[in-house]
C-alpha cells in the first residue's frame, strides 16, 4: 500500500542512507578538513548531519551565473581552502549559547507581559479575554476567510492549549468553579504566540498604555517587535541556527526621536539580520530588568564570536555594525 500525502507529490530524492563514517567521508571528499575524526563523528552522531549541515554551509564555494536577465549565486557541494569541520563546530556551539540567551530574554518579558496584560484587563472583568467588547473591532468583529474573528480563532488555540494543560492550577480551578478560567489564571498558560496576537488585538488605549510600560511610545512598534520577538523565539526553541538568519519577521525600527538610543542608527541598522533583533531585546530588558547582566552577557557572547578562517564568516554577518560593541546598547 502506497503512502498519501495531502497537497504534494511524490518525492524524487533518490540519495542512499549513508552512516555517520560515510558521512565524515563525503564532507571529507568534498574539502572539509577534520582534525579529528572520532570527535567529528561524535558529533555528528549526537547532534545529525542536517542540523549540522547549517554551519558548515557558509563553507561551501559559490559561484554566479547569469540567468536571463538576472544574476543567481551557485552554491556548490565542494569548500573552500580552509574550512574544517572544527570551525563549523565551534559555529553551532556559539550559536546555543545565542539560543540561551535570546531564550532568557524573552521568558522574562514574556512574564512581564502576562502580569501587565491581565492586571490592566482585569481589573475591566475577570474574564476580558473572552470579552469581545473590550477588544478591537479588527480583532473581535472583523471576519477573516475562515468565517470566524480572528479573536474567535484565537480562543480555539486557547481552548485546545487548555484543554491539554496538565498544571494543578488549571484542575484546580476547574474543579472549585469551572470554566471560563479568569484572566490572570488562564494567561499563565499562554504562550508568547497567544501573547503578542492578544495584544494585537486589545483595543488601541490599552496596547499603548502596556506599550509605555516597556518604554515604547507607539503600539504598531510595541506590535512589531512582539511579532519579531515570537518568530526569533520560535527559531531559538528548535535549534535552528539563528546568528546569520535571513529575518522573514522583520521588526519595524522607531521614528526619529521616538526612542532616542536607535537615533544613530535608523540609517544604517539591518533589520534582516538578528543583530537588530538583539538591540531590541537589549532596550526592552533595560526598562523591564534594568539590573539584569544580560546585555554584558550578550557583548561578552558576540565579542568572542568564533574564529573560522572563512572571509565573511565573522560577527559581521549577524548584521553588525563595524565598532558595534561601543553602541549603548551593550553599555
Amino acid at each position: 500500500m502506497g503512502f498519501l500525502f495531502s497537497g504534494s507529490a511524490l518525492s524524487t530524492y533518490s540519495r542512499p542512507h549513508l552512516t555517520f563514517p560515510d558521512q565524515l567521508a563525503l564532507l571529507k571528499s568534498r574539502g572539509l578538513a577534520a582534525s579529528d575524526d572520532l570527535a567529528a563523528l561524535s558529533y555528528l552522531r549526537r547532534n545529525g548531519y542536517y542540523r549540522l549541515s547549517a554551519y558548515w554551509y557558509p563553507f561551501r564555494r559559490s559561484r554566479f551565473m547569469a540567468v536571463g536577465n538576472a544574476i543567481h549565486r551557485i552554491t556548490e557541494d565542494a569548500f573552500v581552502v580552509g574550512a574544517t569541520f572544527e570551525a563549523a563546530v565551534r559555529l553551532y556551539v556559539f550559536d546555543k549559547r545565542l539560543w540561551m540567551l535570546v531564550l532568557d530574554a524573552i521568558e522574562r518579558l514574556e512574564v512581564a507581559l502576562r502580569v501587565d496584560i491581565a492586571y490592566n484587563l482585569g481589573q475591566k472583568d475577570p474574564f476580558a479575554h473572552i470579552n469581545a467588547s473590550l477588544l478591537h473591532g479588527h480583532f473581535s468583529v472583523k471576519l477573516q476567510k475562515s468565517g470566524k474573528t480572528r479573536h474567535q480563532e484565537w480562543l480555539e488555540k486557547l481552548d485546545d492549549l487548555t484543554d491539554r494543560s496538565k498544571e494543578d492550577f488549571v484542575a484546580h480551578f476547574r474543579a472549585k468553579y469551572g470554566n471560563p478560567l479568569p484572566i490572570w489564571v488562564v494567561i499563565e498558560l499562554w504562550d508568547f504566540g497567544l501573547l503578542s496576537n492578544f495584544y494585537a488585538g486589545m483595543k488601541p488605549a490599552d496596547r499603548v498604555a502596556l506599550a509605555i510600560r516597556f518604554g515604547v511610545p507607539d503600539d504598531t512598534l510595541m506590535s512589531s517587535w512582539l511579532r519579531t520577538l515570537n518568530y526569533i523565539r520560535n527559531i531559538a526553541a528548535h535549534h535552528s541556527r539563528l546568528w546569520n538568519r535571513n529575518m522573514i519577521d522583520q521588526p519595524k525600527m522607531p521614528s526619529a526621536g521616538q526612542i532616542p538610543i536607535f537615533d544613530p542608527y535608523l540609517s544604517t541598522i539591518n533589520i534582516g539580520r538578528p543583530y537588530a533583533t538583539l538591540c531590541i531585546l537589549a532596550y526592552l530588558m533595560s526598562q523591564v530588568c534594568p539590573r539584569s547582566q544580560w546585555r554584558q552577557r550578550v557583548l561578552a557572547l558576540l565579542r568572542s564570536f568564533p574564529a573560522t578562517g572563512i572571509q565573511s564568516v565573522d560577527v559581521l554577518a549577524m548584521g553588525c555594525h563595524p565598532g558595534w560593541e561601543n553602541e549603548p546598547f551593550w553599555n
